[in-house]
């Protein structure tokens, strides 16, 4: 009887050459998973593909909710982007795919995984990381990174695929490498390999261009319980459907459109172009309400552990008591993240229209110029002196103000 291995497999050119390789060059009884992570595909096509393909049996797991209350959302409260442009589409969703993925080589008895990240990419990192902190003793199978494997360039994969009768979705001409989800697209390789080319309109999937943009601007309101989105134009939703609806929302003007050169884990850098709509436009509304409510040190602190936990999720350290304990101090911080705001989007920007809160910190009478009972100018003077007094001792004793 053929072992069985358990193939996080999305229909894509590296996982349908992979689910054929698997077969003939391991004799492996392979077992598809397909996830659900709403990446806007009709899956069950993708699940007759791989039975095509040879798969034995082929599991399609939605994790959709799973993906957006427990990944996506922590993510945004945290406000955790990646070198300040990334917000971790595929960072966030492949520990999920991989937690699943071994969840059924249990079920299965399956003594393997594989995945078809390469051996230059973060995604081998997230996945392998999952795998050794759920099921370290499971085998797992990295065809890119395997001694038998001569598939060396997606023209050969594609070439591969053709023989073998195998429907992929690229074609040399249009050979990007894309990944997609609720929370965004990816696109990498091609021309868009040589940082000099600017992305050309094809590229982009999920959200029009700038200059095909909606010419009218669109207003959008968000409300917020405890730090988590509760209606969107006060229409009360869950998360999953405000972000669904925000990607529609988003994608009409051009918003969450990044192009960036980016440092790799492995050590090299790589350009991608991301959209991510109805994600920057969370982000965005999370970080305007934050300023009512969180306070000068609470704000300030948090950009420092807002940058460590992108870079823990980006190197594949999900499954890590950090993580887990950088969640639980937001959660605690955004108890007090109630109430709502108001954006305007237009050609690719999100501006500030108006936000309240019942935890506000503001007061319009302590912020205006005139006088109020909770502050008086004169005490400033006093203040001053003593915030100075280093400089001013230096300058006492002779020492140079650039020195």
């Amino acid at each position: 009887m053929a072992k069985k291995v358990v193939l996080a497999y999305s229909g894509g050119l590296d996982t349908s050459v992979i689910m054929k390789w698997l077969q003939d060059v391991y004799g492996y009884e392979v077992i598809a998973m397909i996830a659900d992570v709403g990446q806007d595909e009709d899956l069950k096509k993708i699940e007759e593909k791989a039975y095509k393909t040879g798969a034995t049996k082929v599991y399609v797991e939605d994790l959709r909710e799973e993906f957006v209350n427990s990944y996506i959302i922590p993510a945004l409260k945290i406000g955790a982007i990646y070198e300040d442009k990334y917000l971790l589409g595929t960072s966030l969703a492949r520990p999920l795919i991989a937690k699943r993925q071994i969840e059924i080589a249990k079920k299965e008895g399956a003594e393997a995984v594989a995945h078809g990240a390469t051996g230059k990419g973060n995604d081998q990192v997230r996945f392998e990381l999952t795998y050794m902190a759920i099921e370290p003793s499971i085998k797992v199978i990295a065809p890119w990174k395997d001694e038998k494997w001569d598939l060396t360039s997606r023209e050969k994969m594609i070439d591969y695929a053709l023989k073998n009768g195998i429907e992929v979705p690229v074609t040399k001409e249009k050979i990007y490498s894309e990944d997609a989800n609720l929370l965004h697209i990816s696109h990498e390789g091609g021309e868009l390999e040589d940082p000099k080319n600017e992305p050309m309109d094809r590229v982009f999937t999920y959200s029009l261009p700038l200059e095909k943009a909606s010419d009218t601007p669109e207003y959008v309101k968000i409300d917020f319980k405890e730090g988590i989105p509760i209606k969107l134009n006060d229409k009360t939703l869950s998360p999953l459907e405000i972000l669904m609806e925000l990607n529609k929302i988003g994608a009409k003007h051009g918003i969450g459109q990044v192009d960036m050169v980016e440092n790799r884990l492995v050590g090299m850098k790589s350009r991608g172009v991301y959209e991510t709509p109805g994600g920057t436009i969370l982000y965005k509304a999370y970080r305007e309400i934050e300023e009512l409510v969180f306070d000068r040190e609470t704000s300030h602190f948090k950009r420092i552990l807002s940058d460590k936990y992108a870079e823990l999720v980006y190197y594949g350290l999900w499954f890590t008591p950090l993580r887990k304990a950088i969640e639980e101090f937001f959660d605690y911080l955004h108890k007090r993240t109630s109430g709502w705001v108001k954006l305007k989007l237009y050609k690719g920007n999100i501006i500030s229209a108006g936000k309240d809160s019942k935890n506000s910190l503001y007061i319009e009478d302590l912020a205006s110029f005139g006088e109020t009972d909770l502050y008086d100018h004169k005490d400033a003077k006093g203040f001053i002196k003593l915030f100075g007094l280093p400089l001013k001792v230096r300058a006492l004793k002779g020492i140079d103000y650039d020195e």
